[in-house]
């Protein structure tokens, strides 16, 4: 008799067997807000690392942008392998390397070590799209969308909350303290995860892709490089332009190799939808208008009142007015869960996005107080705070739950370039705008105001973006469920598309490498 494989389509699909949920949550996203810590945890002190560090401005800029590139050449990676060999496994990894190279920039005053140490706490930002996985893997659907909320707006909840700290510490005590402290939140997430996640069984099928991840390292630092440092260098520069044109070589042929390897370390096929594509293109838009204010506020808030605009506070009261851009990112996610369950998250997308031109465009006529630039932050930290929290929910729903690392780790490398694009396009246009006072140049306002505008119009070429995202059910309604009879938690949901292979649970045969989905027993 012929055998057919079972696939349920149901209004209320029943829901698999989920392992405990209760320290999940709160664990995994204290790792991200830890890992997410490194990438403000200098900024207190930047315009002093010339000194510091004993070297010129322009190499003391390599701390900062060799934390961004390893940030960025890290998180599809580690993804990749998380699906391949477990995420819990490669968190911890991810939260080891950090843990590493926070003791090496503590015990250190040269620059090349620091910069060594500074590209290894920057590897740690995998861990963000690992935590998401997990939380795929392992928890009920109805508490799905809130904590993958939480865990996505963990890069800027993390960011927020570092700058008031961070300012603090070094106020009031030696620089290196700053990397003793993140190493031993580092240490603190390890033990937590270690004693209160678990190892989700699901695996993808296949080999790591190692020409893949090559030649993906190889691009993105080649494309990362000049953004970052063209303003140094000169945008028209040979080195600038050579550098891009070498990227795009470089990337072209790494999309023709993915597109024939059995088991790619980024599945093109699957990023080229609809879905994804435009989830991720949005999400360099966010990426952009979430940098702009942690770039603009600070500067604005500690610039003396003599200039006639500066707000002359120091440096931890600049940190705190604009520390509720993350904690309003955080509080958002149970918001999110409501507002998604009832419109789905490409509805949800759209208001945050709403929300952050709103912010900003208001912004650019509310930069004469201190509390102003409070009311900026909140009414910011809303929208991007919604934003972030749709991005995994619309990823997911497009992707097997084989990829769901690999996939996330690629959108969170989406809102990567989005930060570096941010920073390079507002750090030339306060630089062409900054007006002389005494013997230094500071930002002018007019360059803060301009900055405000293209995050409002980067965020509004997002909304339009996101307005042609097919709809999706409200979360927690998935249109296919996946289900096993293994032992162990099952994938939540897997994507309603055609070109998806369906196997039985058991080893995958070698064709199917990279796009797996375990079904019930086949029925006679």
């Amino acid at each position: 008799m012929r055998r057919t494989k079972q696939i349920r389509h149901a209004e209320e699909p029943p829901e698999p067997p989920k392992a405990r949920s209760g320290p999940i949550v709160p664990v995994l996203a204290f790792a991200g807000i830890t890992v997410a810590v490194m990438q403000t945890l200098l900024v207190p002190v930047i315009k002093d690392l010339p000194v510091l560090l004993s070297t010129d401005a322009a190499n003391a800029t390599w701390v900062m942008t060799a934390t961004l590139l390893a940030g960025a050449v890290s998180t599809p990676i580690m993804g990749r392998l998380g699906d391949l060999y477990g995420k819990r496994r490669m968190l911890l990894a991810s939260l080891a390397v950090m843990v590493i190279g926070s003791l090496v920039c503590a015990s250190t005053d040269d620059l090349v070590v620091m910069i060594i140490g500074r590209a290894l706490q920057g590897f740690a930002m995998g861990a963000i799209p690992l935590g998401i996985g997990i939380m795929r893997d392992e928890l009920p659907r109805e508490k799905l969308g809130s904590a993958m909320a939480l865990m996505s707006s963990s890069i800027g909840v993390g960011g927020g909350l570092a700058l008031p700290a961070a300012a603090l510490v070094a106020q009031h005590a030696d620089w290196h303290v700053l990397f003793l402290g993140s190493a031993g939140l580092g240490v603190l997430a390890m033990a937590l995860t270690y004693a209160l996640v678990p190892e989700p069984p699901l695996r993808a099928p296949g080999t790591f892709d190692h020409i893949g991840a090559f030649g993906l390292s190889l691009g993105l630092v080649l494309l990362l490089l000049p953004i970052t440092k063209g303003g140094d260098w000169g945008w028209a520069s040979a080195p600038t332009l050579g550098l891009l044109a070498a990227s795009v070589a470089v990337l072209v042929l790494w999309g023709l190799f993915e597109l024939r390897t059995p088991a790619p370390l980024v599945d093109l096929r699957t990023t080229a939808r609809r879905e994804v594509l435009l989830t991720n293109l949005a999400s360099i838009m966010v990426g952009v208008a979430f940098y702009a204010v942690s770039l603009v506020l600070p500067q604005l808030l500690q610039l003396p009142a003599s200039t006639g605009y500066g707000l002359g506070r120091s440096m931890v009261v600049a940190g705190l007015c604009v520390a509720p851009l993350g904690v309003t990112m955080m509080f958002v996610a149970p918001l999110y869960a409501r507002i998604s369950a009832r419109r789905g998250p490409k509805a949800t997308l759209m208001l945050g996005m709403l929300i952050i031109a709103i912010g900003y465009g208001a912004g650019i006529g509310l930069l004469s107080a201190a509390w102003q630039t409070v009311l900026i932050a909140v009414v910011l930290g809303a929208g991007i705070g919604l934003a972030y929290s749709s991005l995994p929910a619309l990823i997911i729903g497009a992707v097997d739950p084989s990829e769901t690392g690999a996939a996330n780790g690629l959108n969170t490398l989406m809102r990567s370039i989005g930060t570096s694009v941010s920073s390079a396009v507002i750090g030339m246009v306060l630089a062409d705008t900054s007006v002389r006072m005494g013997s230094v140049e500071v930002p002018s306002m007019e360059g803060f105001r301009i900055s405000f505008l293209i995050a409002t119009g980067a965020v509004l070429v997002g909304l339009v973006l996101a307005a042609f995202l097919p709809s999706q059910r409200p979360s927690g309604h998935p249109v296919l469920l996946a289900s096993s009879t293994d032992s162990g938690p099952a994938p939540v949901a897997a994507p309603a598309s055609a070109s998806t292979t369906v196997v039985p649970a058991g080893p995958a045969p070698a064709e199917s490498a990279g796009r797996t989905v375990r079904h019930d027993k086949a029925l006679p």
